[in-house]
Order: C-alpha cells, then sequence, then structure tokens
C-alpha cells in the first residue's frame, strides 16, 4: 500500500486519518490539497508532481503544517475559522487554502522538504505502561532508553513526567507534565523500576528552548488538540531546566552504535520508537531490524534487550503497542492500542 498509491489517494488518506481521529478542520485543509491540481503556484505542482512515496513521505501533513504556521504567527487569521468549525463547506475551504498556497507560495515550498516532527507527550503514557509490563518479572527492572525519531525529545523525557495509567501512578509527584488517558481495559502492572538513562537520535532534532524551532513544533500539531499545545508548553519548560540528550544522526547508525556498545549488567537496554518507522526507507528499517537481532542473540538474563513500539497499523488506522524482549521473549506482544496523541489506550496486555 505504501509504494503504489497515487498522490489523491495519499491526500485522501490522511483527511480521513485527521477527521478519525478528531481533527474535522485539519482533514478539510488536507482535501483542499486535492483542488490545487490545476493551480500555477509551485508548491501546489510540487504536490501534485510528488516523487517518492506519498503516504511513508506524509506529504499532506507537511503543507498542513506550513498552514498552521502561518495562522500561529498571525500571518492568516482566517484560518481560525476552518480550525475551529465554522467554516466547514470543502469548496470554501478549497478557495482558501488555494490563495494561501499562491500567496505564500516561496514561504510554504520549503515545508515540503522534510517529514514532519510530530512530537507528543501523550504517547509516552503508552511507553511508560510498556516498561511497567517488562518490569513485571520479564526483565531487569532497570532502563536505559534509546529513542530514534526522537524529534524535540519530549518522549526522551518521559522519566520526567507524572502518570495515571488505569489508577496505576507513576513519576514524581510534582511534575509540571501530568498524563491521564482515559484507561480502557485492565490496568498495567504496578511494578517498581528504574530509568538509568535516557538518550536519543532524529536526523533533524528540535532544540525546545529555540522558540522559532519551538513554534515549528507546534505548527505540526493539529490545531483542534489544544491539550497537545499546553502538553508542548509543559515540554518546553522542563527542557529549559534540563534539555533531553538528542544526536543529530541518523536511525539505523545510531542504533548500530550504540548496540555495539558493552550492555550495562543488570540493565535493560530498550530501543523504542512511537510514530516514525513509516518515515524510515526500507533499507534503514532491515539495518535497524538486524541490528536488533543481532544484539537480541547476545542478550543475557543479566542484560537484557527489549523493543518497544508505538506506530501506525496503515490498514487498521488502530495505532498499536508493541513489545519484543530477549532473552525469553522473541515473540512479539501487543500490548495495546492507543489513540496517536495519548488521549486513550486499550490496554491488551493483561
Amino acid at each position: 500500500m505504501l509504494d503504489t498509491v497515487s498522490i489523491p489517494e495519499a491526500i485522501a488518506w490522511q483527511a480521513d486519518h485527521a477527521e478519525t481521529n478528531g481533527a474535522p478542520g485539519t482533514a478539510r485543509v488536507v482535501r483542499a490539497l486535492l483542488a490545487l491540481e490545476d493551480s500555477s503556484a509551485a508548491t501546489a505542482r510540487r504536490i501534485h508532481n510528488w516523487h517518492g512515496l506519498s503516504l511513508r513521505d506524509a506529504m499532506p501533513l507537511r503543507i498542513a503544517g506550513g498552514l498552521h504556521n502561518l495562522f500561529l504567527t498571525g500571518d492568516e487569521p482566517r484560518l481560525e475559522d476552518v480550525y475551529a468549525g465554522r467554516m466547514t463547506a470543502q469548496a470554501d475551504v478549497d478557495a482558501l487554502v488555494r490563495e494561501l498556497v499562491e500567496t505564500y507560495d516561496a514561504r510554504l515550498m520549503p515545508w515540503l522538504d522534510g517529514p514532519p516532527q510530530t512530537n507528543e507527550a501523550g504517547r509516552s503514557a503508552s511507553l511508560m505502561a510498556a516498561l511497567l509490563w517488562l518490569a513485571d518479572g520479564r526483565t531487569t527492572a532497570q532502563f536505559e532508553l534509546l529513542e530514534i525519531g526522537a524529534s524535540a525529545g519530549i518522549n526522551t523525557m518521559m522519566g520526567r513526567y507524572r502518570y495515571n495509567l488505569g489508577g496505576v501512578a507513576v513519576g514524581p509527584s510534582a511534575s509540571r507534565m501530568v498524563l491521564e488517558p482515559e484507561w480502557r481495559g485492565p490496568s498495567p502492572p504496578d511494578a517498581e523500576f528504574g530509568l538509568v538513562d535516557a538518550r536519543g537520535s532524529d536526523i533533524a532534532p528540535i532544540d525546545l528552548t529555540d522558540e522559532a524551532q519551538a513554534l515549528r513544533l507546534k505548527s505540526y500539531v493539529w490545531p483542534e488538540a489544544l491539550g497537545r499545545m499546553a502538553r508542548i508548553d509543559a515540554a518546553i519548560a522542563l527542557a529549559e531546566r534540563m534539555p533531553p540528550e538528542i544526536e543529530r544522526m541518523g536511525a539505523a547508525d545510531w542504533v548500530e552504535r550504540e548496540l555495539a556498545r558493552a550492555p550495562e549488567q543488570g540493565v535493560t537496554r530498550v530501543l523504542m520508537h512511537s510514530i516514525m518507522w513509516q518515515y524510515l526507507p526500507d533499507a534503514e528499517q532491515e539495518r535497524i531490524t538486524g541490528a536488533m537481532e543481532g544484539a537480541g542473540e547476545r542478550a543475557t538474563a543479566d542484560s537484557p534487550l527489549a523493543w518497544i513500539t508505538l506506530e501506525t497499523n496503515r490498514e487498521t488506522f488502530a495505532h498499536e503497542l508493541r513489545v519484543r524482549y530477549r532473552p525469553g521473549g522473541a515473540e512479539e506482544a501487543h500490548l495495546a492500542n492507543a489513540h496517536p496523541h495519548g488521549e486513550w489506550v486499550e490496554w491488551l496486555g493483561g
């Protein structure tokens, strides 16, 4: 599906995905890209002559971020009517988006150069639940976290957040970041654990303490999601006190290098990532998988290895929390399904 989808199909898929996940205004903005096929704007021509894997590239979300940026900077307040649900006729949204693309052509074009950065603290709730599940007698209860596609490092800082996971309280009680998703199903294990380290990598990391970079990150947030904006502000405050450790490096190179280091005894090394795997080329995915398989064969009871993923099932739209660990748990466990921005978690792991 990722390799054969047409540009109109990619736009329609992304619009449906936004609408399904509570962002109808964003969905209308994305659908308006379909009406740009005959526009003379360079941005429009690039969209409709896109080369590559349209769904994997998330091209519609790239330009949606640029349009949202026009609103956040105050340059285009008319978009508020779309995002707030006051302008709902698709033809009206089509006309507005066409005007904006043609007016701000040069400004919007660079937004197509790279994938969206959709760092979201709400996903940490699922990742934390997976750590509790591992700490419940499956691996050591001390963890070294390695995050790829870390973007601004918002999830890399997950150990500094406070959680209520179906009645299970985790994390520092005084944290400015409090995550309390709607919990469906049984609670995760109430296990004791510790984080000895947390680091990440990204090909284009964002510095939360830089105002311009933080605004760019906010631009990729769907404007209907006011809670997400508040969480970014909380993450910025935490980063200003102690920034996350994020290295500028490709995911496969970084994973191979990190796994080549001798593991620490008594510590479970955890590779984790959320809503980023789709953006990696096949060759890079294969390198990471190969590196994890090799490290898994070397893992011992005193230095286990785990792989936690929260990624999109493109066939079902479900965002699935899955975990593998070695030794002793080579099979992948499907622990939960979750809202992409952490609004709810449906726990399946028992």
